[in-house]
């Protein structure tokens, strides 16, 4: 197991709260981090501590290599999430990118019996349906995946006109894509209850792309649609923060 000061690296806060009841662990978008959930904590109550996670190679760690194949990576993960859960329930959420691995963490950690999580929330990404280029894009030109960028709207087009701020951006976007190109679908079912968010105008999601979790779960607690694109989550993490706690509890106490 990689020591705590190791861990901590990974971790927004470093330090659990030993007062909480339970724990809320997110996984960020590809090309992103975890400054897309910095007012994440302010939309939960006391009882449920935010863990945001932290890739490599980006932000705050941009000067450490990023992960470029997928089973590495989730392997890393889930050794963090199990030495940081303790014996407290948790839940596992991911937006994009940051869903496939969430979805895989659950199923590696239920294997391996380490740690079981209380419930997985999935957003903007199915087993499914999902229609973003990956394999195409992460080999490609820098401009290529710029274009994807500036498409997405994640770095305002100020930065994207210099070359230096491009290839700190253009860099951990190529590294998360090479990862979502280099998982394979083994169909894995998880026995925790998940919970699926989209919004409703998503150009990478098929038509009922996200019923698809259905089959991935023994305990389908249902779709929550917002309005807005794939980013929908930068204007309604309000309410899905809310909605995992209600149904956290529900877990709980059922």
């Amino acid at each position: 197991m990689a020591p705590k000061q190791f861990r901590a690296g990974w971790l927004r806060p470093a330090e659990s709260d030993p007062d909480a009841e339970a724990a809320l662990f997110l996984f960020h978008y590809s090309g992103g981090g975890v400054s897309m959930y910095s007012r994440w904590p302010d939309y939960l109550p006391p009882s449920v501590e935010c863990r945001r996670i932290q890739l490599p190679g980006r932000q705050d760690r941009l000067k450490e290599p990023p992960f470029t194949e997928f089973d590495p990576l989730v392997s890393k993960l889930s050794e963090i999430v199990a030495a940081e859960s303790g014996d407290r329930p948790f839940v596992l959420f991911g937006h994009s990118m940051g869903a496939l691995l969430a979805y895989r963490v659950a199923v590696r950690l239920e294997r391996e019996g380490s740690a079981r999580p209380a419930m997985l929330g999935v957003s903007g990404w199915a087993p499914e349906g999902f229609t973003m280029p990956t394999r195409g894009l992460a080999e490609g030109p820098d401009g290529a995946i710029a274009s994807l960028l500036e498409e997405l709207g994640t770095v305002s087009p100020e930065v994207l006109t210099d070359p230096a701020l491009t290839a700190m951006v253009v860099a951990p976007m190529r590294a998360d894509l090479a990862v979502c190109a280099d998982y394979r679908d083994d169909g894995a079912t998880v026995d925790c209850p998940v919970v699926a968010y989209t919004g409703r105008r998503d150009p990478y999601l098929a038509p009922g792309a996200m019923r698809s979790w259905q089959e991935r779960s023994h305990a389908f607690l249902g779709l929550r649609e917002f309005p807005g694109g794939h980013f929908f989550i930068h204007d309604e993490g309000p309410g899905i923060a809310t909605d995992l706690v209600q149904l956290l509890h529900r877990q709980l106490a059922g």
